[in-house]
């Protein structure tokens, strides 16, 4: 059993250590996974991208119809007094609205009081060796429900997504649904093609990253061409170069899938050109737009 911390955590209007925060078991996100979630990057004690993590989450409250228990503002000073109590200067704060507790029945009862649950941890950032040389990756079909717009804390098909990666020693699991690019299990997957990057088309298929409209500000900052298309399995894995972004990922590049190398001539299996002018924009960004 792995030891839980007990570092600050903000539960329905307490702040308390962490092995100590218990909740009903009849919450609904404890018995039915209703609720969701949001993870926010903090660089130097800084929020990175605030307002944009902070609207995805109202994006999915509104869709799973559970009121938003918060303004910015009352969002904004549980979030510092967590960060502030933390003793790493990058860290990883992490938010969860459930719908509340309620006897077990399917349909959504009105009135509820959600719970709302928050922590930090400290930053893991990819290490030196996976910036230096890329890291690996596996294919699969994209098995999960079809509302992957909604960071729903339903994340089982998730789980087993990326427990096919970690079985291969890979770093993710990359997904198709018909043939075509979602994302993958706990990531959004770039694909460079011609020096221009491609991205899945925003769907119900796929959850919105933040990084979404990062990678396309970044690379209009580098001149680089920017597309959100359909992208088949066929030209994931044969690629320029291929990319991972995510909250704990910033941006990474991915040399290997399926034990086969990423790209082409020269720069086969290595990082490309391209990742290498989106990921110093990237910590160029992470200076500028936190708060």
């Amino acid at each position: 059993m792995q030891a839980i911390p007990d570092t600050l955590c903000y539960l329905n209007g307490e702040y308390g250590p962490l092995r100590d925060a218990k909740v009903s078991v009849l919450d609904r996100g404890f018995v039915f996974g209703d609720g969701i979630y949001e993870v926010v990057p903090v660089y130097g004690r800084r929020l990175f991208r605030f307002d944009e993590h902070l609207a995805r989450l109202n994006r999915s409250l509104g869709k799973v119809r559970i009121a938003s228990p918060f303004d910015r503002a009352q969002w904004l000073e549980r979030c510092r007094r967590l960060i502030d109590a933390q003793a790493a200067d990058d860290q990883l704060l992490y938010i969860q609205v459930t719908r509340g507790v309620a006897v077990r029945d399917h349909v959504m009862p009105p009135d509820l009081t959600p719970t709302v649950f928050m922590m930090t941890n400290p930053m893991k950032p990819a290490s030196a060796e996976q910036r230096h040389q890329g890291v690996t990756c596996v294919t699969a079909r994209d098995f999960r429900w079809e509302r992957g717009d909604i960071k729903s804390v339903s994340l089982l098909g998730n789980v087993l997504a990326r427990q096919i990666s970690a079985d291969h020693g890979a770093v993710e699991t990359i997904m198709f649904r018909d043939g075509f690019l979602t994302e993958a299990s706990s990531s959004n997957v770039w694909v460079v093609h011609e020096g221009a990057v491609l991205g899945a088309p925003k769907s119900e298929h796929v959850l919105e990253g933040i990084r979404y409209e990062l990678i396309r500000e970044l690379c209009e900052e580098a001149g680089i061409g920017y597309n959100l298309r359909p992208i088949s399995e066929a030209e994931v894995l044969g690629a320029d170069e291929l990319m991972l972004s995510s909250a704990t990922k910033e941006v990474l590049a991915v040399t290997q899938v399926d034990g086969e190398a990423v790209g082409h001539g020269a720069l086969r299996g290595k990082p490309g050109p391209v990742y290498a002018k989106l990921y110093e924009a990237y910590q160029r960004a992470k200076t500028l737009q936190s708060i």
